[in-house]
């Protein structure tokens, strides 16, 4: 099948930039965060190279990848895609802080 592509699918924690334009990870009101699941859809621009990569979504928040997984093709519609890949990386803290909870979960 011509239309098929590699499916990899990211857990990833919302960033925004702080003044210094450092990537911290957003927390809400409770001083907390979530982790979310993405993947590559058909029109993903950019590529990925690593974990602490930033990407957007396709509401335009941004997101640090702290895993990532081989999907089959065939379930990658459990999983909403994501929009783009940005140039940008996150400081390992961040990554560290993420996967701490990200293997709390487990």
């Amino acid at each position: 099948m011509a239309d098929k592509y590699d499916v990899l699918r990211f857990i990833g924690v919302p960033v925004e930039q702080d003044s210094s334009g450092n990537y911290q990870i957003k927390q809400d009101a409770n001083h907390d965060f979530k982790l979310h699941e993405w993947r590559i859809g058909k029109h993903t621009k950019g590529k990925y190279r690593q974990v602490g990569q930033v990407f957007l979504t396709e509401n335009q928040m941004r997101v640090a990848i702290v895993a990532s997984f081989k999907v089959s093709f065939k379930k990658r519609h459990q999983y909403t895609p994501m929009s783009r890949f940005l140039s940008d990386d996150v400081a390992p803290e961040v990554v560290t802080e993420a996967s701490t909870k990200l293997s709390g979960e487990k």
